[in-house]
C-alpha cells in the first residue's frame, strides 16, 4: 500500500465530507487544481509544507490527517488475504472466511462468509471476481469492524468502524 495513495484518500475523504470542490480547496490552499487532484489520487507526493497548507484549507490539523492515515495503514497491515482461487478451498481460505470474534461477543452470525475471488496470476483463466459483495468482515474486538469490498479489478473499498457506540467513527477508503 502506497503512503501517497493513503494520504490522498484521507484528504479526499475530508474534502468530500465537507461537500467542498477541488477548486475551493485548491484556491484556499494556494495549490493548483490539477496538482491537488493528483495528490488526492495518489499520483503525486505532497511535501510537508504543501500537506500542511491543504490540511489548513480543510480546517484539519495535520496530525489528525496523519492519524487517519496511520489508522488505515495499521488496519491494512493486520488484514488477512481475502483473494483465493476459485475451486481451491483449503484451510487457508477457510480461516480467512471465519472472522476473528471478540471474547464473549455473540455477533458472529452477522458476519458474511468469504466468497472465492480472483487470486494471483497463478490462478489461471478460471479465476473470477465477484463484484460489489463483501469478501471479508473481520472483528478483532467488540470495538472494531472491518469490511472489504472488491468492486472490480481496480477498485477495492475498505470500510472500518471503531470506537465505543456513543463515539463511533466510520472510516471508508477506496482504491
Amino acid at each position: 500500500m502506497l503512503l501517497r495513495r493513503v494520504i490522498g484518500d484521507a484528504l479526499r475523504a475530508r474534502r468530500q465530507a465537507q461537500h467542498r470542490t477541488l477548486r475551493e480547496v485548491s484556491t484556499a490552499a494556494n495549490v493548483s487544481l490539477g496538482y491537488l487532484s493528483e495528490i488526492e489520487r495518489g499520483q503525486k507526493e505532497a511535501s510537508s509544507e504543501l500537506l500542511a497548507a491543504i490540511c489548513e484549507a480543510l480546517g484539519a490539523a495535520l496530525s489528525e490527517v496523519l492519524r487517519d492515515v496511520s489508522d488505515t495503514l495499521a488496519l491494512s497491515e493486520d488484514l488477512p488475504p481475502v483473494l483465493v482461487p476459485v475451486g481451491a478451498p483449503d484451510s487457508a481460505s477457510q480461516s480467512a472466511a471465519s472472522p476473528v470474534a471478540a471474547p464473549g461477543s455473540s455477533d458472529e452470525a452477522a458476519v458474511p462468509a468469504v466468497e472465492p475471488a480472483a487470486a494471483a496470476a497463478s490462478a489461471g483463466p478460471e479465476a473470477r471476481l465477484n463484484r460489489g459483495t463483501p469478501k471479508a468482515k473481520i472483528s478483532a474486538d467488540a470495538k472494531l469492524s472491518v469490511a472489504v469490498h472488491h468492486d472490480g479489478p481496480l477498485r477495492t473499498t475498505l470500510r472500518a468502524s471503531r470506537g465505543p457506540i456513543d463515539r463511533e467513527r466510520e472510516v471508508v477508503y477506496a482504491a
